[in-house]
C-alpha cells in the first residue's frame, strides 16, 4: 500500500476519499482522510474519516451501526484522491438513504 505522505493533500493534510460499495459498484459517499485516518482504515478493519466540522476522527457506523469494512484502497492517477471499496452494512447516508448521491440534477445538452 502507498502511504498518505505520497499523496497530494490540501492545506489541512486531507484528501477526499470516495467510498464505493464493493459488491454493487455504487458510490456511497465522500469523506476526508489524513495520514492517521488512512492508517486506521487500512489496519483496523473499519473506515475512519477526519471530520472537518468537528475536528475529530470518526468511524463510520459507531453511532448508527451502519459500518463500512474496507475491502481495498486505491489512489487516483493524480495522487490526490482515494477510492475505498467497502462492504456496507445498512445505509451509508446520515439521512437513511443507501447512498448520499440521491438528488438528481437535470443535464441538458
Amino acid at each position: 500500500m502507498t502511504t498518505l505522505p505520497e499523496l497530494k493533500t490540501d492545506e489541512h493534510g486531507l484528501v477526499p476519499a470516495v467510498i464505493q460499495d464493493d459488491a454493487t459498484g455504487d458510490v456511497l459517499m465522500v469523506g476526508y482522510m489524513d495520514a492517521e485516518a488512512l492508517r486506521r482504515t487500512s489496519t483496523e478493519g473499519r473506515v475512519t474519516f477526519w471530520s472537518r466540522s468537528r475536528q475529530e476522527y470518526w468511524r463510520k457506523g459507531d453511532t448508527s451501526g451502519n459500518v463500512q469494512v474496507p475491502v481495498s484502497i486505491a489512489i487516483d492517477c493524480d495522487a490526490d484522491t482515494l477510492l475505498v471499496r467497502v462492504q456496507q452494512t445498512g445505509p451509508a447516508c446520515h439521512t437513511g438513504s443507501r447512498t448520499c448521491f440521491f438528488t438528481p440534477i437535470e443535464v441538458t445538452s
